[in-house]
């Protein structure tokens, strides 16, 4: 049995034998960890898409920390791709009074699969499932507690027009998802990747190997059941899954957006600077700009909406636009929209 083997077994022993006074009202959640991060390679060759620096922080620390100021006791993550990098972040980061298992996937189980093998290191009641690639400001306990056992789930649902494509009929419940459906009332949102299941939902998915949630929703919808929406406006949300996405994450809390998020981040400036950072005179940083730890950039170097990962080089001379530069990069040459590792 392998080391990832032996520390599952150690969180579930540990999830199983802890108690708790009303179970059926306690906090618990599933973080949606696994996916291969395809859309920000390379930097996810070497990192795991779970564990790319927003702000300097990792997203999964940054979530981890919202759970557990939400009220969550109990927290499953799956990992896939560079688990053991993951695995280690959670042993090294688990938040106080939190108990949180790690759930490997040796075959990614996609959406519904994953869920699957998140719930069964939960206990047998209602749990939160995050999506490990957005950054939002909702009320997770909020949501928790808004959750109603007679629905299979609640989608949390919002006006993003790049991604709205889930229908409500007029009692404010999920229609469909993908094309309109024929009961559909008022325009479509879209999933905000947070939700509530009840343990009732696993019943639609397949009792082993890869399943896809949206498939089962359609299904259970299909035979009578029905998944609530709970339509969010106001709020902080963004999806961090391509480069232009994860630099407008930058971009706007460096402007102050996301006033809530604030709390989980090193004081911020623009430019952020991490520790042992190191700008020689004449740089230039005209917006946007993120560097972690022990980065270098030389003189009369001009950085705009660019975020630089720990430990890289950015030549003497070089400007810089609407780039990533992953951990540890050596930067020679001058670049506009691009990623540099």
């Amino acid at each position: 049995m392998g080391r990832g083997s032996l520390e599952t077994l150690k969180y579930e022993r540990y999830f199983r034998d802890t108690t708790l006074k009303d179970p059926e009202k306690a906090m618990q959640a599933a973080i949606l960890a696994a996916g291969l991060g395809a859309r920000l390679r390379p930097l996810t060759y070497t990192t795991p898409k779970a564990l790319v620096p927003v702000l300097n922080r990792p997203l999964l620390g940054v979530i981890l920390a919202q759970l557990r100021e939400a009220g969550a006791l109990r927290v499953a993550v799956n990992t896939h791709h560079l688990a053991s990098q993951v695995q280690d972040f959670l042993e090294a980061n688990r938040p106080p009074d939190m108990e949180v298992a790690a759930r490997p996937e040796p075959e990614i189980l996609g959406t519904g699969g994953g869920l699957r093998s998140l719930a069964g290191a939960l206990e047998d009641a209602p749990f939160l499932a995050i999506n490990a690639d957005i950054l939002t400001d909702l009320d997770l306990a909020k949501i928790f507690q808004g959750h109603r056992e007679e629905a299979l789930a609640t989608l949390v649902l919002h006006d993003c027009p790049r991604f709205n494509n889930v229908w409500l009929n007029q009692e404010g419940r999920v229609a469909g998802v993908g094309t309109p459906p024929p009961n559909h009332a008022g325009p479509a949102l879209a999933y905000t990747g947070v939700q509530v299941v009840s343990p009732r939902m696993l019943e639609w998915l397949p009792k082993q190997g890869p399943a896809d949630l949206v498939a089962a929703w359609r299904e259970a919808m299909a035979r009578g059941e029905h998944l609530a929406a709970m339509v969010v406006t106001g709020h902080f949300w963004q999806d961090l899954g391509t480069p232009e996405a994860y630099l407008a994450a930058h971009q706007r809390l460096l402007s102050g957006a996301g006033p809530g998020l604030q709390k989980y981040f090193p004081a911020l400036a623009d430019p952020l600077i991490g520790e042992g950072t190191v700008l020689e005179e004449g740089v230039t940083c005209a917006g946007g700009v993120c560097l972690g730890r022990e980065v270098r950039v030389g003189q009369g170097a001009r950085l705009k909406n660019t975020v630089a990962w720990d430990e890289a080089q950015i030549a003497p001379g070089v400007t810089l636009e609407d780039c990533v530069v992953g951990r540890g990069a050596r930067v020679r040459a001058s670049a506009r929209q691009a990623i540099v590792v």
